[in-house]
């Protein structure tokens, strides 16, 4: 991750040694690029790199203004990843630094682990993991299965589309199952619903859109009530999306039969959270994205905006 003397970067991430190895490989098709491994607990050693970087890669914790003003020769923050909530726009726009994100480069590892959630949720893999790690597999109560079932014959609503309901969407078909979506635009098809249409028609519901002003606290106790009884609501976007505690509420109450979430409102959150109390919800510690194969493209993006950089190139996916 060493390069000769030209553009810093910082990796604000806790790295695995495989993303130290790609790492060291993309670095190599760039001359120049140096790019720092500082681990996101490791504040001291953060502080002490923002002097004199001039790219951060930035992967979940926040980057506050504080933080943008402490980097006078900060030229661009890369997302690794899609969503920019988590990076003070303004700031960075106030101070002249570009911000870029990496739309659809995790698209297929989120698309398989909503898949993957949804059938978790229905399935209650969370109760049978546990019953069969304790040798008492086979002797489930006889009604314990009875709130199970399969994605074939029921509706599936996508709040938003994008690249991974897109991608989403043909594969629920051919397992059975009917598709609606909302979208942006409004544009109608058949398959179109507004939200609220959307949220009484669906048996699983699964967010895709982004956390902004607009949509936090989309999924409140209203829109949850208008939600099917027994539906399954699924977040692999952002927890702010959702009121947690109407959340917890309709799942305690039995009107929503399971969710499955990647995405909490505090992250990391405590293991106090109630939620994570309930056998009928299954959670996954925002990792959606998170595969060798994501990496391996986000990487290849980074250093090609960090190229882009060093000449004076339009960056790619530009957002601020």
């Amino acid at each position: 991750m060493n390069g000769a003397n030209g553009l810093r970067a910082v990796l604000h991430y806790r790295a695995s040694s495989g993303l130290r190895g790609m790492l060291d490989a993309a670095c190599s098709a760039l001359p120049g690029l140096t790019v720092q491994l500082v681990d996101e607990a490791d504040t001291g050693g953060f502080d002490a790199a923002l002097p004199k970087m001039q790219v951060l890669l930035h992967v979940l914790k926040p980057v506050s203004a504080a933080m943008i003003a402490a980097a006078p020769r900060l030229r661009l923050i890369q997302k690794i990843g899609v969503g920019v909530n988590t990076i003070d726009l303004d700031a960075a726009r106030a101070l002249g630094v570009a911000v870029c994100n990496m739309p659809g480069s995790n698209s297929q590892a989120v698309a398989e682990h909503t898949l993957m959630l949804m059938l978790a949720a229905l399935r209650r893999v969370l109760l049978l993991d546990a019953a069969t790690r304790a040798g008492a597999g086979w002797s489930l109560a006889p009604d314990a299965l009875d709130n199970c079932g399969e994605l074939a014959g029921r509706c599936v609503g996508l709040v938003g589309f994008g690249a991974v309901p897109r991608k989403l969407a043909p594969v629920l078909l051919a397992l059975g199952a009917r598709v609606l979506h909302t979208n942006r635009s409004g544009a109608a098809s058949e398959s179109w619903r507004t939200l609220d249409g959307l949220l009484s028609e669906a048996d699983v519901v699964s967010l895709h859109i982004p956390l902004n002003p607009d949509t936090a606290g989309l999924i409140n106790a209203q829109r949850l009530a208008r939600m099917k009884r027994g539906a399954v609501l699924v977040n692999t976007a952002r927890g702010g999306l959702v009121d947690e505690a109407a959340l917890l509420a309709a799942l305690r109450s039995g009107h929503l039969r399971a969710a499955g979430l990647d995405v909490l409102a505090q992250e990391p959150t405590s293991a106090n959270n109630p939620l994570l109390a309930l056998d009928n919800v299954v959670v996954t510690p925002h990792v959606a994205w998170l595969t060798p194969e994501t990496l391996q493209r986000s990487l290849g993006i980074a250093v090609e905006n960090c190229r882009r950089l060093t000449l004076g190139a339009p960056l790619l996916h530009r957002v601020a």
